[in-house]
């Protein structure tokens, strides 16, 4: 662990004040976890909120607050007599209010502090890590000023605000529109339903206090890069160009680097241990502010930590882009992380139950985690660089859900979207573990696409931009991303951007005891018990590796780690009390999709890329249609594949929409394949013959080819071979193709690639 988070958590035993507890109670949400057992109301998220800038003195503000709802327009009121417990929100069973705020109506906080004596003659700042959405500060009557954005950290100096000693009062007034306005808020909706989640208003990060020097260190910048480079950035507007700036890079206790300067310090680390999911090494660096009349005075210093690793794209020889970690190839395996909780909505009822489902994530053998449409408290972050996670970081979407492209902002959206964009990269952008960052998803408020895709690149050169994942691509970026569900899929190579598939999977089980209701649960395919569901995992993730190979896919985010409200396509359940999958078969095929992938040799091609003639008949055929002596010389010839237009993953050469069709072609090979598989598009139900036997009998529809494996030991013969197929249509879309493959595994296959 860094020399910074063993400071940070080693001072709480003595930072932490005592708060009142015998007002709060929390309530009974439809689920609680483990952990809400462990909340205390004078001890709540005691941990250091800011691991990559520590400094030895500080103040949680964590605890019982006082609090009232008036309508939005109401003076400030007289009375605080609800107790909240801060830094739930108030929505949230662990805040003690469980109840909804609309956009009607204020939220006010208040409680009161003492400043430690010790702290006289510094400045005195008061920081709040998170509130959702606006909030107006005030400290002993006087107002500090107002804050829009529900996930940036942000504060204020209050020193000359307080008073010379005794008892200090915050008042906070927060207002929230959650979905009536067009602010970034994510999943929030007043009306939870579906894919839509109970909302958060108010404090739900930590608040806490800081004494500074009036000369300071603030907010430095640290870009390190595989070649043991080290640019540090300071904001000078906290000292003068006369101060001295040292930065030291440390090994533990061995220093590595060092170099002093004022605005821009570069240091270079020789034969650096470079940051990877495999080996997730950090490096402490120590920055001191010194007297500009007196070198040997310190005035500021902190602590933080790097991690040495550079991600960007480059060829793979001569095939498609890849994504290259340290200048290797690097497959970003990962979960689609929402970071909601049963008991705390947006904020996890302790920094355990926090680091757990980052540990469930590396033990089920993902490298990355898609945080989805949320920014994190900074010490998740701190844990993905600990744990060796890559993270692939959304910015939370607004405005208008748009199913057919692009929006039109009004200047005050687009304004407030890049505001707190900015934000998200600025307070980042020192974590190792963020590689991509995902400006829009799936056309929720997506406007100006290719200007802010070039915009965030412009604010960050050193990491990757998924544009948009899923739906509306533009162009733009460094990412093409396609969502499939249930998958897997690819979209298909391009010359300057690399492909990944930002979401798959969405396999669903409810687990009884374990939902957040009882019935009506919903999923993308439902599943009915735990064997299943990790057949059906395993069979998606042995069709995902092929794709790695061609079209050259580089990345795969799996819905979800966790269910959410109604929603139960976790890997675990809602109340993270049960792995739902059998976890060492996720992991094992997670593993293999960071070796060499299989080679997939065409035997008879499908019509992905050239239509492949058939015999085929809409009547129901009398005898053996499927054997191969039948006489099909009646039946019409057609090119495939056969379905109707507009039907998802289907390729239509032959029109077809009647509930059935009948299809059969002969191939010839000179030699038989050693591990046949079909590779098959199909909706709905169908079924498979190579020479007269039943090699597959497949139900329901994909939206993607997959690979089936021919179990049938000879069933293929050389010369002259028959694949005969049916399809039945009921519903919906129809489409059916297939084609037979060899798949055989390379020599050797590797761990994870860095």
């Amino acid at each position: 662990m860094p020399t910074g988070l063993v400071l940070a958590i080693a001072l709480l035993l003595v930072t932490v004040p005592a708060v009142a507890t015998h007002h709060w109670c929390p309530k009974n949400a439809p689920l609680m976890t483990r952990w809400a057992a462990d909340v205390r109301a004078d001890r709540v998220h005691p941990e250091y909120p800011r691991p990559q800038l520590v400094r030895p003195d500080w103040l949680s503000l964590n605890g019982v607050w006082g609090c009232t709802i008036t309508p939005r327009d109401a003076a400030a009121p007289a009375a605080f007599d609800t107790p909240i417990l801060v830094p739930f929100p108030v929505e949230a069973a662990l805040s003690g209010v469980m109840q909804r705020v609309d956009e009607h109506q204020r939220l006010w906080y208040r409680r009161t502090f003492e400043v430690p004596a010790t702290w006289r003659g510094r400045r005195v700042l008061l920081h709040f890590e998170a509130v959702d959405w606006e909030a107006v500060v005030r400290v002993n009557g006087r107002t500090l000023g107002t804050h829009r954005g529900g996930y940036d950290p942000f504060s204020f100096d209050i020193t000359d605000a307080l008073r010379p000693d005794g008892p200090q009062e915050l008042v906070v007034a927060v207002w929230d529109p959650t979905d009536a306005g067009p602010q970034p808020r994510g999943k929030q909706v007043r009306t939870p339903e579906g894919i839509w989640y109970t909302p958060t208003t108010g404090l739900w990060q930590t608040v806490w206090l800081e004494p500074v020097p009036e000369h300071r260190i603030e907010d430095p910048g640290l870009v390190a890069d595989a070649a043991g480079r080290l640019t540090v950035t300071l904001d000078n507007r906290y000292f003068t160009r006369a101060h001295a700036v040292d930065v030291v890079v440390l090994d533990g206790a061995r220093e590595v680097a060092r170099a002093t300067g004022a605005g821009e310090i570069r240091l270079t680390v020789p034969q650096p241990r470079l940051w990877s999911p495999d080996d997730p090494f950090l490096y402490d660096v120590r920055i001191t502010l010194r007297a500009h009349d007196d070198p040997q005075k310190v005035v500021d210093e902190v602590t933080s930590y790097v991690g040495f690793r550079t991600i960007a794209l480059g060829r793979d020889g001569d095939g498609p882009p890849r994504v290259l970690l340290n200048g290797r190839p690097v497959f970003m395996l990962g979960t689609l992380d929402q970071g909601f909780w049963p008991d705390g909505l947006y904020t996890p009822p302790t920094d355990a139950a926090l680091k757990y489902d980052l540990d469930v994530t590396k033990q089920l053998g993902f490298n990355t985690v898609r945080k989805h449409v949320k920014v994190e408290s900074r010490r998740w972050y701190a844990w993905c660089d600990r744990l060796g996670l890559l993270v692939w970081q959304d910015m939370p979407s607004g405005d208008l859900i748009e199913t057919r492209g692009e929006i039109r902002r009004t200047p005050e959206s687009a304004a407030q979207f890049e505001r707190e964009l900015d934000r998200l990269v600025a307070t980042h952008r020192n974590h190792p573990c963020i590689v991509v960052w995902v400006p829009f998803n799936e056309g929720w408020g997506q406007y100006d696409t290719r200007r802010i895709a070039a915009h965030v690149k412009q604010l960050d050169p050193t990491r990757l931009v998924n544009a948009t994942s899923g739906w509306h691509d533009v162009g733009g970026g460094d990412l093409r991303d396609v969502h499939v569900y249930p998958g897997p899929g690819a979209p298909a190579a391009e010359r300057d951007r690399a492909a990944v598939l930002g979401e798959f999977g969405g396999l669903g089980l409810p687990v009884p005891g374990h939902t957040w209701q009882a019935e009506k649960n919903w999923g993308y395919r439902s599943f009915e018990s735990p064997a299943a569901l990790t057949d059906a995992y395993v069979e998606i993730l042995t069709n995902l590796r092929p794709l790695i190979a061609d079209p050259g896919l580089c990345g795969a985010i799996y819905t979800q780690t966790t269910d959410v409200e109604i929603e139960v396509n976790g890997l675990m359940t809602y109340d993270r009390a049960q792995i739902k999958p059998a976890a060492a078969r996720v992991a094992g095929a997670n593993r293999a999709t960071y070796g060499p992938p299989p080679v997939v040799r065409m035997v008879v091609p499908t019509s992905e890329r050239e239509p492949q003639r058939w015999r085929y008949t809409l009547d129901a055929p009398a005898g053996e249609w499927f054997a191969p002596g039948f006489d099909d010389t009646a039946w019409r010839e057609g090119p495939g594949g056969f379905g109707a237009e507009g039907t998802p993953g289907a390729v239509i050469g032959t029109p077809w929409t009647t509930p059935d069709i009948w299809l059969r072609r002969v191939f010839s090979l000179s030699a038989v394949p050693a591990r046949p598989h079909l590779r098959i598009y199909h909706d709905e139900d169908c079924e498979v013959y190579l020479n007269g036997r039943k090699v597959a009998e497949l139900k329901g529809y994909l939206v993607s080819y997959k690979l089936v494996p021919v179990s049938e030991a000879g069933v293929l013969r050389t010369g002259l071979n028959v694949l005969a197929v049916r399809c039945h249509q009921t519903r919906g879309g129809q489409g059916i193709d297939v084609g037979v493959v060899d798949v055989g595994e390379p020599a050797a296959t590797t761990g994870p690639s860095e």
